[in-house]
């Protein structure tokens, strides 16, 4: 379906939902991309910007203002879009684009249980394809570096030894300069690696984008539905040594560091949505997620809205930040992250999606993501820190989780040095 909008008038609309369109080739820089296996939305031109100042409560307030903003148009097929900051530490950006192209976004066609792995089923998974290096890798720097890192997660399990919180999440940057990155190359780039995941593309300033293909959906509503996947425990993948892949995921889900972790997560989403719901699910266990890189714990809670629930992106803001990102008790958890991570995490661990005039929608977490500027490419990778963690294990939990956007940038910075101009 492509849909059109102009100011005083209803949308023009074109198409039919469920119409095959490939979606990242209808995507054009200072568009809004966001697709997983063929399903999703594009936008391209601005009908309305609006910006949510910084401060405590943005997710909140930005829903409140999306909510307004799409009543106040009258059309259902209206949609918002954003990428909303970790800590609300800067505005945010929300925009109602001029056009829209969507194919089905069903929450029953979009099975959260698509991608899983049943602990039976890990003997059969064939290993991630493995992928050469490029021969000029781009100039990483560490924030902080790997030492830095590790004696924040000293003093972070000090803190949670002592009794003060039950987990925190710390993250670190890499910095490089732009070589040159093609940005709907790097996009086919992660959709190649991890097909699975949600790709993102978001505008930023400085003519830059916000890009990504993150693994886990926060929430999405689709009338009375309502469905989250949060996501927590990690172990790396073997791409050259298949048994050693499957031993690594049948001691991830053996792991009680991990299903401790896991658990706080998942008691964190399913408490914030009860509230809003008539019927709660919760899978009875964790399952396995594969991405190239990682395996990942993942347990699926669905849920029946009441009549009174507000729209997706309110009932994101109600799960914002998880202790996935964050921790437990998140405020706690909020001011050791401030004190001990040496720079803003900005859009990184925040939340990408969109909602529409009937407050349907979808809100990912936007994780294994870069910024990219004409200049410079910042990613963010974070680990859980909770009592049985070990600093040098958590160091190896950020490497990992960096080689997914690392590898896919490095292959397309190699395509931009010979093809220089």
């Amino acid at each position: 379906m492509s849909t059109a909008f102009r100011a005083g008038a209803p949308p023009d609309t074109a198409g039919h939902a469920g119409t095959a369109v490939d979606l990242l080739a209808a995507w054009r820089p200072g568009g809004f991309l966001m697709e997983r296996r063929g399903t999703g939305i594009v936008t391209a031109g601005e009908f309305r910007r609006i910006e949510v100042p910084e401060g405590s409560g943005q997710a909140s307030r930005a829903a409140v203002v999306a909510d307004d903003a799409l009543a106040g148009l009258g059309f259902e097929e209206a949609v918002v879009i954003a990428a909303l900051p970790f800590r609300g530490d800067v505005a945010a950006r929300l925009v109602i684009p001029e056009r829209i192209t969507v194919t089905s976004i069903s929450p029953r066609e979009l099975d959260l249980g698509a991608g899983r792995v049943r602990r039976a089923e890990v003997e059969a998974l064939p290993p991630p394809a493995g992928t050469a290096r490029p021969v000029s890798p781009m100039r990483w720097e560490a924030e902080p570096p790997a030492a830095a890192y590790a004696a924040a997660v000293t003093e972070a399990l000090s803190r949670i030894r002592a009794g003060e919180l039950e987990k925190v999440v710390l993250t670190r940057a890499l910095t490089a300069p732009n070589p040159g990155i093609d940005l709907a190359a790097l996009l086919a780039e992660l959709r190649r690696r991890d097909p699975e995941c949600d790709l993102f593309a978001v505008p930023a300033d400085e003519g830059g984008a916000f890009v990504g293909a993150t693994p886990e959906t926060l929430l999405r509503r689709e009338g009375d539905r309502v469905v989250s996947l949060p996501l927590a425990g990690t172990a790396a993948r073997w791409p050259d040594d298949p048994s050693r892949d499957r031993e690594a995921a049948e001691a991830l889900v053996h792991s009680a560091k991990d299903q401790h972790e896991h658990a706080a997560v998942v008691e964190a989403v399913a408490e914030a949505l009860t509230p809003y719901c008539t019927k709660l699910r919760v899978d009875s266990e964790p399952h396995l997620v594969a991405t190239a890189a990682v395996w990942h714990l993942a347990t699926a809670v669905r849920g029946r809205l009441r009549p009174s629930a507000p729209s997706a992106l309110a009932l994101a803001a109600a799960l914002h930040p998880t202790p996935a990102v964050c921790g437990t008790p998140t405020d706690v958890a909020d001011a050791l992250i401030a004190r001990l991570e040496p720079a803003s995490r900005g859009l990184y661990s925040g939340l990408v999606g969109w909602v529409d005039g009937r407050g349907d929608g979808e809100w990912a977490v936007s994780l294994r993501c870069a910024l990219i500027t004409p200049a410079t490419v910042r990613i963010h990778a974070g680990a859980g820190i909770v009592a049985e963690s070990r600093p040098d294990l958590e160091v190896a939990e950020t490497e990992v989780k960096f080689r997914t956007i690392v590898d896919a940038l490095e292959a397309c910075a190699e395509t931009a040095g010979r093809n220089p101009g």
